[in-house]
């Protein structure tokens, strides 16, 4: 949780607080956080801090019977702890990204086998992460299971103004500013039409491409790429937008899929990696990133949602995505586990 504006961090705070929530005293939790989190559960729970020095040593080896390794880069090393180990993987991207050498991917892929198997149980957020995990680590068939995210349920205050205030009906979509996210083939959406594209996230040299692309067809005036958001901002832009448009090619989730339709909003993905298995029947698919063909995915979705009022699906499915639930399915794998 060392970074307020990632995934990483938005998994942290809600599992951490729904664990809290729905313990029961059942255990006696203690986090392990970076000294940098900007959020550490207001005094709910013993902390731990980080030390770059706990790649050597960890002076709390022997003080739990339980350690769970909530993603699969582990700032603690699971073979630096005692007890029983449980370990989360988000995703292993860099096979689908392909943007990393072979050599450095293969690096990534060992790292990982061993972390697996160190740990007593491998959970995944997907079942297709878990398809993954099977196909390059099939040793771990029987110590994995998938335990689907929450989505936290977004408010706006009534009189809220975000920093940017589109002045025409708008698309929306949030992430990480980078080429994964495959956000240059949006601006081809906005052909034909009146409509905004906001972008919100973390930048990076990408957002150079998006503008490139914007600037090919005509509708640079219409972009705004707001960088960071605040929680309030993105709430907003969530109610707000006419669709949110998504069309990532790598996601172990997706959390903002789900954030979407807590909103009845439509929503239009790739069919890439997760995707397909989070948007379910609630989402409508780009099959390829040709500007015709997304164009018209648009338009026909758009009429469809609207004519037939499929707002309240939307809401149905992101129901099924609750921290609480998701809290009770790993605190049930910690019992299983230290049985």
């Amino acid at each position: 949780m060392k970074y307020p504006n990632s995934g990483f961090f938005s998994f942290g705070k809600s599992l951490g607080e729904a664990l809290l929530s729905e313990n029961n005293d059942r255990f006696d939790f203690t986090f392990y956080v970076h000294k940098r989190s900007t959020y550490v559960f207001m005094g709910k729970v013993a902390l731990v801090y980080l030390s770059k020095l706990h790649k050597l040593i960890f002076p709390g080896k022997s003080n739990y019977q339980l350690v769970h390794f909530t993603d699969q880069y582990c700032r603690l090393r699971p073979q630096k702890a005692s007890g029983k180990k449980i370990l989360t993987i988000h995703d292993i991207n860099p096979i689908h990204e392909k943007r990393k050498s072979e050599r450095k991917i293969a690096k990534h892929i060992e790292k990982l086998r061993r972390y697996i198997a160190a740990c007593d149980k491998v959970v995944t957020i997907s079942n297709f992460v878990a398809d993954d995990i099977l196909n390059y680590f099939p040793e771990a068939k029987d110590k994995l299971s998938v335990i689907y995210n929450g989505a936290d349920k977004l408010y706006v205050p009534e009189d809220h103004v975000p920093a940017y205030l589109p002045q025409k009906v708008f698309l929306f979509t949030i992430g990480f500013i980078s080429a994964k996210k495959n956000f240059h083939v949006l601006p081809a959406l906005l052909r034909g039409n009146d409509y905004e594209l906001v972008i919100s996230g973390v930048e990076t040299p990408y957002k150079d491409k998006i503008m490139e692309e914007a600037q090919k067809h005509g509708v640079a005036d219409r972009v705004k790429i707001t960088g960071t958001i605040s929680e309030f901002d993105k709430a907003w832009y969530y109610k707000n937008c006419e669709a949110f448009v998504f069309p990532s090619l790598a996601e172990g989730f997706g959390l903002p899929v789900i954030e979407a339709m807590h909103f009845g909003k439509p929503v239009f993905l790739s069919t890439h990696t997760s995707l397909p298995e989070i948007g379910g029947d609630a989402a409508f698919y780009f099959e390829n990133f040709e500007p015709n063909h997304m164009q018209q995915v648009l338009r026909h979705g758009l009429k469809e949602f609207h004519k037939k009022n499929l707002a309240e699906r939307s809401i149905r499915h992101a129901e099924q995505f609750d921290w609480e639930s998701t809290a009770r399915q790993y605190l049930q794998l910690y019992g299983e586990c230290l049985s």
